[in-house]
């Protein structure tokens, strides 16, 4: 356990004191000590030993396994006393679908001048919301490869055009940014060229039928003929028309749920602010194909960070007197789908978001056997300089014994890769906060629940307790970084949200 740090000087009815004209240096109390030593290695290895254990069969969106780690999860919400947070006691039900593209009567043509190529069903995968019809619309050939053409896109350029692109061939550092550009500018169709042969998906899309007539759809086209087609393309607008011919995709409706419970603040103003702790609890489900162990368990990505929500959640439970601001529990569904249970939150959410003022998610923070090296009692956190948020983490990791850093590549790549990114969208400060990047067995059949080290994760939690503390009893919301300009977007919907 890390070293506490001495009592100087402590206010009954206050959990923290500012120590630092520099940073914010926090005095832990008695009451939060005891909350913090209700974390403990052998409650973690208890729970993620059934959360990931075959029993639940990899926790698919959607599927019966799913199921069951929603129900052991809202058990233990109920457990610590927690209020339920959704429309269905502890359940935030999403009324989803998982659609089945429908390619009968499918066309593609692409032409230029005297050169054209169609392709049929077979040479195509589909990720389509809705029906589609388009005659002769231009054709943008995005060259992923060209950096003065990425930086200088606009969304007046992509704009109700069929844009051509190729993944491959040194693109994918500018992958990022491209796709936001794409999601600004709403092309009327995007088509992903694929030099290698098709993998069809072993089931359907899950998307949110009340938006899924609004997002661009998708094509992934094959072959040799398109290939040659792309290659004789100039970049940008390319003079190339397509037409396009698809039907409307089949739906099957589905009901996946986050799981929500609320600490309810103390302080009579603050208790209507709010401070989300989140983790994704679904995974990849079972292999297709193959002999031996096809359950895709995923201990650490992210039963690690489900059973630290919940853990969390049960030590602060305890303390006499609770935060100011209300901490909100919950933990997604399909994550590993696109985001889709923080995205199906962010915009049906049970608490307002303008009253939101952070939060915390929590993702691999299980196993310590990074690809670049062990990492012991450190935590990385994504967007590191984005927001004030990370000052608290960073405090906490300090009085922790836990080294908080900046990875210098991946603290911004990751950002966009969990569950923190649907809530900074409609301009929420929120992080992830990780132990790992890449380790052996990610999103693999090996990721199993007696690799993670239990000690290392339970002292990484207790920094996470404390820093949640923190932001609870603050004064002040963080805040974005304005003087990073990576964060413009956030901004901007962050005052959208407050009509500034």
């Amino acid at each position: 356990m890390p070293k506490r740090p001495l009592l100087i000087l402590v206010c009954t009815t206050c959990l923290f004191a500012f120590q630092s004209n520099t940073a914010q240096k926090f005095i832990i109390t008695p009451d939060v000590q005891v909350a913090l030593d209700h974390i403990r290695p052998d409650s973690l290895r208890g729970d993620l030993s059934f959360i990931a254990s075959d029993l639940l069969e990899g926790r698919n969106t959607p599927s019966r396994g799913l199921d069951l780690a929603a129900e052991y999860i809202a058990a233990q919400f109920r457990r610590a006393g927690l209020e339920a947070g959704g429309d269905d006691g502890y359940f935030q039900t999403a009324r989803m679908a998982v659609l089945e593209q429908n390619t009968e009567g499918f066309e593609l043509k692409l032409s230029q001048g005297d050169r054209a190529m169609s392709a049929g069903p077979n040479d195509v995968v589909v990720n389509a919301g809705a029906a589609l019809d388009l005659k002769d619309a231009a054709v943008f050939k995005l060259d992923m490869s060209d950096q003065s053409l990425v930086e200088g896109l606009t969304p007046e350029q992509l704009a109700g055009k069929v844009i051509l692109l190729e993944m491959a061939r040194g693109g994918q550092g500018n992958a990022r940014a491209v796709f936001q550009k794409l999601r600004e500018a709403k092309p009327a169709l995007t088509i992903t060229l694929s030099r290698a042969a098709l993998r069809r998906p072993r089931e359907g899309q899950l998307t949110d039928p009340a938006l899924a007539s609004t997002v661009p759809p998708r094509i992934t086209l094959s072959g040799e003929a398109a290939a040659g087609f792309y290659d004789a393309l100039k970049p940008g607008l390319s003079g190339a028309v397509a037409s396009i011919h698809l039907v409307t995709p089949r739906q099957t409706p589905v009901t996946p749920r986050n799981v929500i419970g609320v600490l309810r603040g103390s302080d009579p103003v603050l208790r209507d602010t709010y401070v989300l702790v989140t983790a994704h609890y679904d995974h990849l489900g079972i292999r297709a194909e193959g002999t031996g162990d096809r359950i895709y368990n995923g201990a650490n990505d992210d039963g690690s960070g489900t059973v630290s929500v919940m853990e969390l959640a049960r030590a602060l439970a305890t303390l006499k007197q609770h935060p100011r601001r209300s901490i909100v529990f919950m933990t997604f569904f399909g994550e590993e789908k696109g985001l889709l249970g923080s995205r199906y939150y962010a915009d049906h959410p049970v608490f307002p978001i303008e009253k939101t003022v952070g939060q915390l998610n929590l993702e691999q923070v299980g196993r310590t056997d990074d690809s670049e090296g062990p990492q012991v009692a450190s935590a990385t956190v994504t967007g590191f300089d984005y927001s004030t948020l990370t000052d608290s983490v960073v405090a906490a990791g300090e009085l922790s014994g836990i080294k908080i850093y900046k990875h210098p590549r991946n603290s911004d790549t990751y950002f966009f890769a969990s569950d923190n990114a649907s809530l900074a969208a409609v301009g929420v400060p929120a992080h992830t906060v990780g132990v790992t990047f890449q380790f052996p067995d990610y999103h693999g059949v090996g990721d199993e629940w007696p690799k993670v080290d239990y000690e290392n994760m339970a002292k990484v939690d207790r920094m996470a307790a404390l820093a949640v503390v923190m932001l609870a009893n603050s004064d002040e919301a963080p805040r974005w970084n304005e003087g990073n300009p990576k964060t413009a977007p956030y901004v901007k919907a962050w005052k959208e949200r407050r009509g500034k």
